[in-house]
């Protein structure tokens, strides 16, 4: 298996922003000390659920703040930006940090970012397939032209040629089937998230149906016994949920139905890696078995704090990976 850290910046109550992020740029150094294989940083603009209003900028600092790691956007919402700048951002880290960079891209949602940076509901709708086939030619390049409904230009030369061939790794989020159609459709490997169950992950992969090799998101905490590791998460993850969920705010200010922070955290508790780390190895290397996806994004900021945060990325890697890897 190959294990991932996977880091929301989460806005915590009570603690400044400045602070989040420090411990989310910690967090992403000390899971290279203890062996992940890499690091993937969340984007959400408006909202304290996440704290990263650019994954692909947090993703330079960390690249430049790590010698081993691989760093990648989980995801970069191609829907508020334009994808031929996306693709111009993603070859430069491609170029600097040795092909570390790993590009996530994902359709977002019908939010108000759409109306604070400009390009509108289409561009989660018909126009989201068209952005993305623009920011692939634009990473394959070495020229570029664009004739479709929303981009039109004339050709032009695309620099930095990509270091990594044909171009760095690119996986598309994935939360409906039709997302599974276009993500198959284009031979982009799968981002699932920490919401989906395994039954429905399963279907998904089966629905591609191809050789891409996916990724799976799963709130990972261990402690000294189960209940610890319980307590732990059910007093902190409500705590940021409550005010992050809604920060969804809807585009045509429809009202939204945020999910229940006390409910959600019990379900990601009994469906993810929460417990000893007996525990969290029978559940991720079950999840692993069930879905087919032998490649994990562990969300390891659950408890809140960054003493507590540095602790479970250790233990993580001392008494976790060394035996998912194993199975």
């Amino acid at each position: 298996m190959r294990i991932g850290a996977f880091l929301l910046g989460p806005g915590v109550p009570g603690r400044h922003h400045a602070e989040v992020l420090d411990t989310t740029v910690a967090a992403a150094v000390a899971a290279e000390e203890a062996g992940f294989d890499d690091v993937w940083v969340a984007e959400h603009h408006f909202m304290t659920y996440g704290l990263v209003p650019s994954a692909v900028t947090l993703a330079g600092y960390l690249l430049g703040a790590t010698r081993r790691i691989a760093v990648g956007t989980a995801v970069s919402v191609l829907s508020t930006q334009h994808p031929v700048a996306l693709a111009e951002q993603a070859l430069l880290l491609d170029n600097v940090s040795g092909g570390r960079f790993r590009l996530g891209v994902g359709r977002g949602g019908p939010w108000q970012d759409l109306e604070v940076f400009g390009t509108g509901p289409d561009a989660v709708g018909a126009v989201f397939r068209e952005a993305l086939d623009l920011l692939l030619a634009t990473l394959r390049g070495p020229t570029v032209a664009a004739a479709g409904p929303r981009y039109r230009f004339r050709e032009v030369d695309v620099v930095p040629h990509p270091r990594t061939r044909p171009h760095p790794p690119v996986v598309l989020a994935v939360t409906t089937r039709a997302s599974v159609a276009l993500a198959a459709e284009r031979g982009l490997p799968m981002l699932l998230g920490m919401h989906a169950d395994d039954a429905e992950k399963a279907a998904f992969v089966r629905e591609h149906a191809g050789p891409a090799p996916h990724l799976s998101a799963a709130l990972a905490y261990v402690a000294d016994t189960r209940s610890e590791a319980l307590a732990t998460i059910r007093d902190a993850l409500p705590r940021w949920l409550r005010p992050g969920l809604a920060g969804y705010r809807r585009l045509d200010g429809a009202p939204t139905s945020p999910r229940d922070p006390v409910a959600y955290t019990e379900q990601l508790c009994r469906r993810h890696g929460v417990g000893t780390s007996d525990d969290a190895v029978a559940a991720l290397a079950g999840s692993a078995d069930r879905t087919g996806i032998r490649h994990v994004l562990l969300m390891v900021e659950g408890a809140g704090d960054r003493a507590r945060t540095r602790e479970n990325i250790a233990r993580l890697g001392a008494e976790v990976l060394p035996r998912l890897r194993a199975c």
